[in-house]
């Protein structure tokens, strides 16, 4: 070959790779930087090339298969020893517009929190034992005091099964072959997560992973529809998401029965009393970053209206009713409305279309700022019923789509959605580990990003996930591309304040706060304070 032939290819080869990086939305990103931007993403790069022959590129006996990006749960251990972690943990990241409030807490603390109620109750359908004990899953409820049981434990012989134990005694009296107190505590906190031989061995399919997952819901019920109890759960919430560098988030409470249950066992605490507490405790919250003169470290936190996908057209009128009800009379915490539940096994958006436009109907009429956030293409179907909510959504005008997984797949949808402003709540360990993708390398949030698609990066369920705060999910995608560096994060932590429900003038004071909090950041990282204990 010609040198002069190879010249040529090698410089139409640079001006391609030049031209086509010069389109995407990263790139675009570099423009908006400063030189201290540009400086501290030069060092993240620098560390990240670093760590991925370091720590991405040996063999780790315990840990197989590795690689940047890799599956989360088995690569958790190794992300928190890396410096690019050590690095994301202290970013300012803006809003966390995608979480389901049933499961914010870590596993260990709700368990914690439990021990210390006098009214929570444990018990079990079957005897346990060696082989039984991981498939049993435990019954959490708060009883009345007429109804506390003398039940010594839950592993005696004597044990019948369906009885009610407190669930400090079940615990201390836990039989010594099963593991004794921390047994407990181990059967207790596997039945609330999934582990990685869950994720990537025995349940090995979507629908098998979430029956696993909806399992969980199911055991921690019985500890966030007792009150008292779903009080510590919602400030230690607020707490360490602050502690993440969040500074506003908007989560999703299901609403599925009418009250739930005060300290005496009873049913008695209405949706308007769950709202009425959960802003005094935002306000206590917001109260303590003050006393600390950090009040810059957290705006605030709603709820989005949810219930679930199973419900009857006629239940759905209820509790969209419900839903205005508490919006006329909590503007400032209702941000929206949403269906969940496994959009593959229940019912679809199209089914409730009736009751849906009559909602948004009436929501017109009221003059309220009440939006839909749908869930929809949480997905890897392409013209599935689940799929096809992506259709819906957008046409009952949703302000986010929650995941939008498949919405790659859809090139009108993607212009709509760039048109319309409607950002994505992306969640790439949840995805990954509900085996939508088998890792954040094979994720479409690159090609949505690119293709000009908003996007906020969210957690979803990090007590199951054990993803906590949002730390984990900005490492993940970081790692995951070649090309991603601090602008990246940049862009992303900023988009989800401006795609928050936050009226004009919040949103604009918010932004402001986090561009002051961000440039201490990265001064942070081009001064190497970042590193400091």
């Amino acid at each position: 070959m010609a040198s002069n032939d190879l010249e040529v290819y090698l410089t139409a080869r640079t001006a391609l790779i030049t031209e086509e990086r010069s389109i995407r939305r990263d790139f675009k990103e570099l423009a908006k930087a400063t030189e201290d931007e540009l400086h501290a993403d030069q060092i993240v790069r620098a560390i990240k090339l670093e760590e991925a022959k370091s720590i991405w590129a040996v063999d780790h006996p315990d840990t197989p298969n590795v690689f940047p990006g890799m599956a989360y749960l088995s690569a958790r251990n190794l992300i928190t020893k890396t410096k690019i972690f050590q690095i994301i943990s202290k970013m300012p990241k803006g809003a966390l517009l995608h979480s389901h409030l049933d499961a914010m807490v870590n596993a260990s603390v709700m368990l914690k929190y439990a021990l210390e109620e006098p009214a929570l109750h444990i018990q079990v359908a079957a005897p346990l034992t060696k082989a039984s004990l991981f498939s049993t899953l435990p019954a959490f409820r708060g009883l009345r005091p007429s109804e506390y049981s003398d039940a010594p434990s839950l592993t005696s012989s004597s044990y019948i099964p369906g009885t009610w134990v407190h669930i400090k005694r079940a615990r201390d009296s836990f039989s010594t072959d099963l593991g004794g107190p921390e047994g407990f505590d181990a059967w207790v906190i596997g039945a609330l997560t999934i582990n990685p031989r869950e994720a990537y061995e025995t349940h090995n399919t979507v629908a098998k992973i979430w029956k696993k997952f909806q399992s969980t819901f199911d055991v921690v019920e019985g500890f966030t529809n007792f009150f008292p109890l779903k009080k510590k759960y919602i400030k230690d919430f607020l707490l360490s998401s602050i502690e993440d560098g969040i500074s506003f988030v908007e989560t999703r409470f299901t609403f599925f029965s009418e009250y739930l249950i005060d300290a005496n066992g009873e049913d008695s605490v209405s949706h308007a009393e769950i709202f009425r507490t959960f802003g005094e405790i935002v306000q206590e919250v917001k109260d303590e970053m003050a006393r600390q003169r950090r009040s810059d470290a957290f705006i605030g936190a709603r709820i989005i209206y949810t219930t679930l996908r199973f419900v009857t057209c006629d239940e759905l009128d209820w509790y969209l009713e419900d839903c205005i009800k508490l919006k006329q009379e909590f503007p400032d915490l209702v941000a929206g409305f949403d269906l969940v539940g496994s959009e593959n096994d229940l019912k679809p958006i199209i089914y409730y279309i009736e009751p849906l436009l009559r909602f948004r109907s009436r929501v017109e009429e009221l003059g309220l700022d009440l939006p839909f956030i749908f869930h929809a293409g949480e997905t890897y179907g392409d013209g599935s019923e689940a799929d096809n909510n992506l259709y819906d959504a957008i046409l009952l005008g949703t302000k986010r789509i929650g995941h939008g997984f498949s919405l790659v797949k859809h090139p009108k949808l993607i212009e709509m959605c760039k048109e319309k402003g409607i950002a994505l709540e992306v969640c790439p360990i949840s995805n990954e580990i509900l085996r939508l993708t088998s890792s954040v390398c094979t994720h479409p949030l690159a090609s949505l990003i690119n293709q000009g698609v908003p996007v906020a990066l969210c957690s979803d369920d990090p007590s199951v996930f054990g993803n906590m705060g949002l730390s984990f999910d900005f490492f993940q995608v970081l790692m995951g591309s070649d090309i991603n560096g601090l602008l990246t994060l940049r862009m992303l932590a900023r988009q989800s304040l401006e795609h928050s429900t936050l009226a004009d003038e919040e949103k604009a004071k918010a932004i402001v706060s986090w561009e002051k909090q961000w440039a201490n950041f990265v001064k942070s990282i081009t001064d190497g304070r970042i590193f400091e204990v």
